[in-house]
């Protein structure tokens, strides 16, 4: 059987045909790559589930989406911190840690990187063009930045990838404090932290860039690949 690979979704108002009602909403390309990679999606919407499900799956994707609340870091909201999803933010945080302890594999891609950090004790940067010195993460709505980065050697990161790669990115946020458990394994050209991983673990890697975006030639979906096998072997 396919690996069952959970993935996290966003819960906002949205419109299609005649509707216009709140939603539970993921981006096609997540589904895809990890189906593509020989796993089967299974979503979990905002409010539905408990961290229970976790046992039922076989490796977890946490998506993008909106800022994490920055009291979940012992911060107030910055003038550019505008969209949080308190509700969200529960119900993540909860598969996650339901996740960790299982050892779970899991990939957490931007938002999820960063919830990830917040989890284990991190914080984060509010507004990286606050920060001199800092390059384009974010290129404007619906847009990615194609960014270089640069993979720390002897990383599973490094493995997957090799020293350097190309990144879609959209983020404005990143890490600040990282979390004792996570080491930092990728950087762009300008120094901000793209990604990060977990020592000990099975498979846990965070990438700030969003590695289900690529089309054509430029589709990569190593990452996901390596979640899928990691996902296929034996849980505790």
């Amino acid at each position: 059987m396919r690996p069952l690979i959970g993935i996290s979704t966003y819960r906002e108002q949205a419109r299609w045909g005649a509707w216009d009602v709140p939603a539970v909403l993921l981006p096609a390309t997540y589904a895809d790559a990890v189906a593509e990679c020989g796993g089967e999606p299974v979503l979990m919407p905002t409010g539905s589930v408990s961290a229970d499900v976790v046992a039922r799956l076989d490796g977890m994707v946490l998506a993008g989406g909106a800022d994490v609340d920055p009291a979940r870091y012992g911060q107030t909201a910055g003038a550019h911190t505008r969209v949080v999803r308190p509700e969200r933010d529960a119900a993540e945080l909860a598969v996650l840690e339901a996740a960790l302890t299982r050892d779970l594999p899991l990939l957490a891609i931007c938002r999820g990187m960063q919830l990830l950090n917040v989890a284990l004790g991190g914080d984060l940067v509010q507004h990286l063009p606050d920060v001199p010195g800092t390059g384009c993460h974010h290129a404007g709505d619906g847009v990615f930045a194609r960014r270089e980065v640069r993979t720390a050697p002897g990383t599973k990161l490094a493995q997957l990838l090799g020293p350097t790669a190309s990144a879609d990115c959209h983020h404005h946020q990143a890490l600040g404090n990282v979390a004792a458990g996570l080491a930092p394994a990728a950087w762009a050209e300008d120094g901000v932290l793209e990604a990060v991983e977990a020592g000990g673990r099975r498979f846990c890697v965070g990438v700030q860039w969003h590695p289900e975006a690529g089309e054509g030639p430029d589709k990569d979906h190593r990452l996901f690949g390596a979640l899928v096998d990691a996902a296929k072997g034996p849980i505790g």
